[in-house]
């Protein structure tokens, strides 16, 4: 049996319950929400397509329900509004966010927790200084989605597979994240290099603009959400990614933020570097090579972090 409980059964909530059924990635999967009759409902509806897909038990319940849970998924707290940056709703969140520490970790203090509310690098802090688990135990979603934004656009502007794009954005999931362009490789070749030696060369038009993408990849979330009023699909196959490297046991290499102890000069704050996932949760750091400029991007996207840690009550 594989038990995982996500509370929130918000957009991202339930679009994350109903990406792990369909994906198998677990048999029991319980949604927890201070709004029990929408969890009901989501729920049910998500159950009801069980017949196509693998078999899992979708249902509802408390806090104390999520005893024996393998990972348990926090979505709840207020949505980021048009025209408001997810540090404006760092206090918010984070009294929230206390409330359901205080209330699952002692039924579930076994469990993998993957931190998706925003400011999520804030609110991941705030899990693991106020939750007392093992930090390994504490994974926040981080910059993993912003990552899967580049390596798709990446992918779409050289014609190929995003799996051969090796790009990840580093530091907050927010306005001073980065991308470390000195490791990024599309096919084991530098993305500069890449279009030279490419069969579709005559069709890549690549001018090494790395603010231009790196814009995008930061403004695409409030594109979206512009446009649809939220984010919930991406982010919920990010979060499923993450829960198959969780139970996959092999170690995968994820931007997920964690909090760190002086890596690259950094400490006492979560943000987004490679980590090893596997079935213990982080079992540690890829300390990749990054040029000093971006050791100094990433100083400075912590020292924001701070900041804003400064200024709320924990």
């Amino acid at each position: 049996m594989s038990k995982i409980t996500v509370i929130g059964a918000g957009s991202v909530g339930a679009t994350i319950a109903n990406d792990l059924m369909i994906q198998g990635v677990a048999s029991e999967i319980l949604l927890v929400d201070v709004n029990a009759k929408k969890a009901k409902g989501e729920a049910m509806d998500i159950y009801q397509g069980a017949p196509f897909h693998s078999p899992a038990i979708v249902r509802t319940g408390t806090y104390e329900d999520a005893a024996g849970s393998d990972i348990v998924i926090i979505t709840c707290g207020m949505p980021r509004k048009p025209g408001m940056t997810r540090l404006d709703l760092a206090q918010t969140n984070v009294n929230i966010l206390k409330q359901v520490a205080a209330n699952v970790v002692p039924h579930a203090s076994d469990a993998i927790y993957i931190i998706v509310s925003n400011p999520v690098d804030i609110l991941t802090y705030v899990f693991t200084k106020v939750s007392g688990l093992p930090e390994r135990q504490v994974i926040g979603s981080g910059t993993i989605l912003d990552t899967s934004r580049l390596q798709s656009e990446l992918a779409k502007r050289f014609y190929i597979s995003p799996k051969n794009v090796h790009a990840s954005v580093y530091g907050e999931h927010g306005d001073s994240s980065f991308v470390p362009w000195s490791l990024a490789t599309i096919a084991n070749t530098h993305v500069d290099q890449y279009a030279e030696i490419s069969p579709d060369k005559d069709k890549i038009e690549w001018t090494s603009d790395y603010e231009e993408l790196e814009t995008y990849v930061k403004k695409s979330g409030g594109i979206i959400i512009e446009n649809k009023g939220a984010t919930f699909y991406a982010v919920s196959m990010s979060v499923c990614h993450i829960c198959k490297c969780i139970y996959a046991d092999a170690g995968t290499a994820l931007t997920v933020s964690t909090m760190m102890h002086g890596e690259y000069g950094v400490e006492d704050v979560c943000l987004s570097v490679l980590n090893l996932v596997d079935r213990d949760g982080v079992r540690g750091k890829v300390l990749a090579p990054l040029t000093d400029a971006e050791v100094a991007k990433l100083q400075l996207s912590a020292q924001k972090l701070k900041d804003v840690l400064a200024q709320i009550v924990i």
